[in-house]
């Protein structure tokens, strides 16, 4: 289930779900942080959503209500139809697990048929092999390297560029709910055929 983060009901249930004071190591790519608490954490989500109008969203599992992960849309562009998904972060009961993917089948549907936005971007730090492995995983069409894009953390960050658009929606849409399909999948939890498999299938 994904629901907006809302600080009074997320701050403690989030911190620990990324890792407590691990979490620096969950979020080092991020151009942000590290934070020794949750209320820093916090406070860092309060600003991007207060001042950069970014809205983050914070995963839940069905299975045991626990909070799991987080995603935010930020950089909204209605006027262009363009809006990214950044500050990812899957915590330990999300990896290898249908949830991720169905978190962001549900992202990418509320940009494309919910907001009908043209352009859904995913952006990471070069080196983050992670963040580039997933992006191409779930859809998004790799489009170059921004050299010497920002400085972060002191330090130069060279940024990968993703996106998926309004015209590959519909394929992709299709792809992620055969996949997530009950059918997908063992008794014991393992799918049957990966994502990349379904879309390759449908030509």
């Amino acid at each position: 289930m994904i629901e907006p983060y809302q600080r009074e009901v997320h701050e403690t249930t989030l911190w620990n779900a990324l890792g407590g004071a691990g979490v620096s190591d969950l979020i080092r790519y991020f151009p942000n942080g590290p934070y020794e608490s949750s209320s820093e954490f916090c406070d860092w989500l309060d600003h991007a959503q207060e001042a950069q109008g970014s809205v983050t969203c914070v995963f839940r599992s069905r299975v045991t209500g626990d909070i799991v992960g987080m995603a935010t849309l930020m950089r909204p562009d209605p006027a262009n139809g363009v809006v990214e998904v950044g500050a990812v972060a899957h915590g330990a009961a999300m990896k290898r697990s249908p949830m991720s993917t169905e978190a962001h089948y549900h992202m990418a549907r509320h940009v494309f048929d919910t907001l009908d936005y043209r352009r859904y971007e995913w952006k990471c730090h070069n080196e983050n092999g992670a963040s580039k492995i997933t992006a191409t995983r779930l859809g998004f069409q790799f489009e170059g390297v921004f050299r010497q894009h920002i400085v972060s953390k002191g330090g130069n960050r060279d940024t990968a560029w993703f996106s998926m658009i309004d015209g590959e929606w519909p394929a992709l849409k299709q792809a992620f709910e055969a996949w997530l399909d009950p059918s997908n999948f063992e008794l014991d939890g393992r799918q049957k055929r990966r994502l990349e498999e379904v879309r390759d299938a449908q030509g």
